[in-house]
């Protein structure tokens, strides 16, 4: 079986989530044979995910934890008029949340960095102007190199089936970058990893920059091209090419060395506030004009969830094919988990939009990777395990559905 997928598949008794969804990974590690750890499951049938919740909703002083908050920022908070926390973000309704409510509720005074979409849908774009504008925020946004990053988009899709990976890199390396430069010693993200099965624990407040990718335990001070791969290519391929360590250095870690130095701290504000992304979205709604897609995003019910990149689309289509769920599967399954809608309700419409084909953008997709869509189907079709799919009068089925 590819990429290590679990022998007996498996549906969570309590929403709609197999136990074929990575739990964690690390995108530098991975190369075309790559292995994942998964969602784990306990003995009742329920996935770590939906238990994360539950003690969200059931074990936690919020009062306490917004006292524990408070302190924190108090640490840190600037006299000045210097920028005191750092909050990355696309302007979409969770940094919007987030960033918003730690300078108005709170008083800090943040800095948001946003690593640019490949190719910005106009909501999205104009989402992240009313982020800026209408919401009062400092911002930096960072576009790479456009040759390079189709290009190791490109590498990605081919290799990996993983058109995002190298957002995902450019994501993760960017703020931490940004907070040592502008000796920023504390940076805040939204919604805490467990909430999807990140296997975390409720009570951890403090995470450090390596527990999500801005270091490696193979890198410190010195680079192994051998070791670090973009696109499920190592860095010493692409030297082999001709593109220099400067056209690569974007998506490469910060050093150990330099991390420690800066005491950066990266925390996640789903800890200290309950986090609830339906109420994320009426937030920014009511404080910066967010708006939602004006039609159901494809491959799902909803309108308002991942909406500023033209690519989204063949991330969430590209795990289905991998793993055997899409983008209605991972919506259907937090709006169970935060009682928006009942696990039967949640199968429906896992059942009639998961794995619908993203074709809004489809040509614009095969222009960005400069492949014809022939060989896109043929590279797709590549990545089907035998475990996951199985074909029917020259249609591909999947073998295993929730119920």
């Amino acid at each position: 079986m590819r990429y290590g997928l679990p022998e007996e598949i498996k549906f969570c008794k309590k929403c709609v989530m197999p136990n074929t969804r990575p739990s964690s990974s690390n995108e530098y590690k991975h190369t075309v044979a790559r292995e994942h750890d998964f969602i784990k499951f306990d003995g009742e049938g329920v996935c770590s995910a939906c238990r994360f919740c539950e003690a969200k909703d059931q074990n936690i002083n919020w009062e306490e934890r917004e006292r524990e908050l408070l302190q924190l920022l108090d640490k840190y908070r600037s006299s000045d008029g210097s920028y005191d926390i750092l909050v990355p973000g696309s302007g979409g309704k969770d940094s919007v949340f987030a960033s918003h409510i730690l300078k108005y509720k709170y008083g800090m005074h943040p800095l948001t960095v946003t690593w640019s979409s490949h190719l910005y849908t106009d909501i999205g774009w104009k989402n992240f102007q009313n982020w800026i504008h209408k919401g009062g925020f400092d911002n930096y946004l960072f576009t790479p190199n456009g040759k390079i990053h189709r290009l190791i988009t490109k590498n990605a899709f081919i290799n990996l089936l993983h058109p995002f990976q190298p957002f995902i890199l450019g994501q993760k390396t960017f703020a931490v970058k940004m907070a040592a430069r502008f000796n920023i010693p504390l940076i805040f993200y939204g919604e805490n990893p467990g909430e999807y099965g990140a296997n975390i624990s409720i009570n951890q407040k403090k995470f450090a920059p390596n527990s999500e990718g801005y270091r490696l335990d193979f890198v410190d001070k010195n680079l192994n091209p051998e070791e670090i791969f973009l696109g499920g290519k190592s860095v010493a391929d692409y030297l082999k090419e001709g593109i220099t360590l400067g056209d690569l250095g974007s998506y490469l870690p910060l050093d150990t060395d330099v991390i420690n130095k800066k005491n950066i701290d990266v925390h996640y504000l789903g800890y200290y506030i309950k986090w609830v992304p339906q109420e994320c979205y009426y937030y920014a709604v009511k404080h910066t004009g967010f708006e939602a897609n004006p039609v159901r995003t494809e491959g799902t019910y909803s309108k308002y969830n991942s909406i500023d990149d033209k690519t989204d689309g063949y991330f969430y289509y590209t795990t289905y094919i991998k793993f055997g769920y899409g983008r209605a599967t991972q919506d259907a399954a937090q709006e169970i988990r935060n009682h928006h809608i009942t696990r039967d309700e949640g199968v429906a419409l896992v059942r009639r939009f998961d794995g619908e084909f993203p074709k809004r953008y489809f040509q614009e997709f095969l222009e960005y990777l400069d492949l014809p869509e022939k060989e896109f189907t043929e590279i797709v079709d590549s990545f089907r395990d035998p475990h996951l799919w199985k074909q029917e009068n020259g249609e591909w089925k999947l073998k295993h559905n929730v119920n």
